[in-house]
């Protein structure tokens, strides 16, 4: 039996914290989603194509044997009732795909939340590890004391918040401008006369 290959442990919590984010997702569906998500997924595969290719030409052909044997077929050509039975079929098809969709977006958005702690916490250790760069060619008595701007800035951690107030208001000026664009009146076309 081979043994797990051991990680080192800050690589480790990571896989633990996605494994335990799946797993809470799993936990928080409710039976019928579950449920929901199994056919979805048996629906996607290629033997569901094929077994309606297969039904839609076993109803056709059933019908076709009745016609010729002179029998009244089941469904006439063209086949409403087999019509309305796949436009049955993709309108549930359609809520099935929608709600298990919802249910992967939801898992998605914890997942871009966690990928989003990772980068701030990159960055903040990116920051520090300047920080003690800085210090250290400070400190260092053979290399030359100069002022270097760009790292003293680098080496300070982005506060997110106020990133993300920074973003607020540049969509909130753009929203302005693209709002004002639409209000002003074109003047390249034909004055009235």
């Amino acid at each position: 039996m081979a043994q797990p290959r051991l990680l080192p442990a800050h690589i480790e919590d990571t896989v633990e914290a996605l494994v335990q984010l799946h797993a809470e997702h799993h936990k928080r569906a409710t039976r019928f989603q579950r449920w929901v998500d199994r056919l979805t997924a048996r629906a996607g595969r290629p033997r569901s194509l094929v077994l309606i290719t297969a039904v839609v030409v076993a109803w056709a052909a059933l019908n076709f044997g009745f016609i010729l044997a002179g029998a009244e077929p089941l469904d006439e050509p063209p086949f409403f009732w087999l019509q309305g039975a796949i436009a049955l079929a993709a309108l549930y098809m359609t809520v099935l795909v929608l709600t298990t969709q919802r249910r992967e977006d939801e898992l998605a958005t914890r997942r871009e939340q966690l990928t989003l702690q990772l980068a701030i916490l990159s960055e903040q250790k990116a920051a520090k590890i300047i920080s003690l760069i800085e210090e250290l060619r400070q400190d260092h008595p053979g290399i030359r004391n100069r002022s270097d701007h760009e790292a003293t800035a680098m080496s300070t951690a982005a506060d997110p918040h106020s990133v993300l107030e920074v973003i607020r208001d540049r969509h909130e000026a753009l929203d302005v401008e693209e709002a004002a664009a639409q209000v002003k009146p074109d003047l390249t076309s034909n004055p009235p006369t």
